[in-house]
């Protein structure tokens, strides 16, 4: 082996024998310098019965793009392939190697390169020009990967979460996640009961009998979902949902009350400029250090101001009470404290006696999101991740393309054949 072929091998990390480097240069292809590497692929033996007595007739020339370090410098290797004739069989060959597959001129490593970077939160345009091929090659390596994700239908984690996120067409997209080790069990192309029934249903009996909870928000069909499919399942309602749907509605009678003042009293600006601190924990709140609000013309401490805004209303000032109370009673996980602040009596906004008569229809669910440790919290952080995946691309019009990335940047693919995901056209 020549030395110039032992350089070539090693600054390309090419490891194939029957590769022989020749020459090297540069040169101008549509207004951009290449790296030009002439090599040629020897046919040692024939693939059909291994002789060693061939006959040669002529060449292939494949120009195949490599990856380099330097995007602004691509590198081209001219590669000569042998035509051989095997004198034993008669069959006809022509020289492969690892290097490239058969009828293709972007190597391997170009696409394990660009397979790489999928993994990552970019774009495809910025991966292809990285990589000195086009987006329709990225697009390609990302579909092989498509069908290669393994679901197996004889195990379910013990402890599931549901929910939903916006995806292909602004559509609702169903997304399970186990509650443990917050891997992504499922994700359908839609919400729908029916189809949720369908796909649970491939279950073996064993697998769905191992599911203990089921975290989710009070979408009504997923109790049903989860009484019909898991029987040893109980319903945890998200706590962060309960707390959202309290504070909504406290937030509402807020502002109706507010509208009932002049605008210009301090009872409105009382209600409205500090609105934030009504949603506040009220321990949060300062009560010490008196500020001057240039709104309603007073220097009131945090607390003062809540307390003067909320003491315009019985009604909200009961509302007040009760939301501050239920905070803290999920957050301790006071079972007792619920159900009795769910069965008040007090006059409250319609609006706030609405969620408290929805808690009161899945109490058992609600207690059980108070007393146990799983919420929808990493679900909710994995829905961040997906916004974000859709954003860098603009968002998807292909459910599939939209899943493989979810995938690839959350490293759950799993390969079934080692060299199988280079098999791109």
């Amino acid at each position: 082996m020549s030395s110039l072929n032992h350089c070539i091998k090693f600054e390309l990390d090419i490891k194939d024998v029957n590769i022989v480097f020749k020459d090297y240069f540069y040169k101008s292809i549509k207004l951009q310098k290449h790296k030009i590497y002439e090599a040629e692929l020897i046919q040692p033996a024939c693939p059909f019965c291994g002789s060693l007595d061939l006959l040669h007739n002529g060449h292939l020339i494949t120009n195949i793009h490599y990856p380099t370090a330097n995007a602004s410098l691509p590198v081209i290797i001219r590669l000569a392939k042998q035509r051989v004739k095997c004198r034993a069989c008669d069959h006809w060959s022509m020289a492969q190697s690892e290097l490239v597959n058969k009828y293709c001129s972007i190597s391997n490593a170009s696409k394990l390169k660009v397979l790489s970077a999928l993994t990552e939160d970019r774009s495809m345009t910025s991966i292809a020009r990285e990589n000195n091929v086009s987006i329709n090659t990225v697009q390609r390596v990302l579909g092989n990967c498509s069908h290669r994700f393994i679901d197996s239908y004889e195990y379910l984690p013990a402890h599931l979460a549901f929910d939903e996120f916006k995806g292909v067409d602004r559509q609702l997209h169903f997304i399970c996640l186990a509650g443990d080790n917050h891997q992504v069990v499922q994700i359908l192309r839609t919400r729908y009961k029916k189809t949720l029934l369908k796909y649970f249903g491939r279950f073996s009996p064993q697998a769905r009998a191992n599911v203990k909870t089921v975290t989710m928000d009070l979408n009504f069909y997923y109790q049903d979902i989860v009484r019909a499919c898991f029987p040893n399942a109980q319903i945890v309602i998200d706590r962060f949902h309960m707390i959202q749907m309290l504070t909504r509605s406290f937030n509402s009678l807020r502002v109706q009350i507010m509208k009932t003042f002049d605008k210009r009293s301090r009872q409105y600006q009382l209600l409205k400029s500090p609105w934030k601190l009504y949603l506040k924990k009220f321990d949060e709140l300062e009560k010490v250090h008196p500020r001057y609000n240039w709104h309603y013309k007073d220097c009131l401490t945090q607390a003062q101001a809540v307390t003067e805004g909320i003491n315009t209303s019985t009604a909200l000032e009961n509302s007040y009470n009760l939301m501050q109370s239920f905070i803290q009673a999920v957050e301790t996980g006071n079972t007792h404290e619920l159900k009795s602040l769910i069965n008040c009596q007090d006059q409250i906004g319609t609006l706030m006696h609405k969620t408290l008569l929805t808690f009161k229809h899945n109490l058992t669910a609600v207690l059980n999101g108070a007393e146990l440790p799983y919420s929808n919290g990493c679900l909710e952080g994995f829905n961040r991740k997906i916004k974000q995946i859709e954003r860098t691309a603009f968002g998807y019009s292909n459910f599939t393309n939209l899943l493989t990335r979810i995938r690839l940047e959350e490293d759950l693919y799993k390969e079934k054949e080692p060299n199988s995901l280079l098999m791109v056209a």
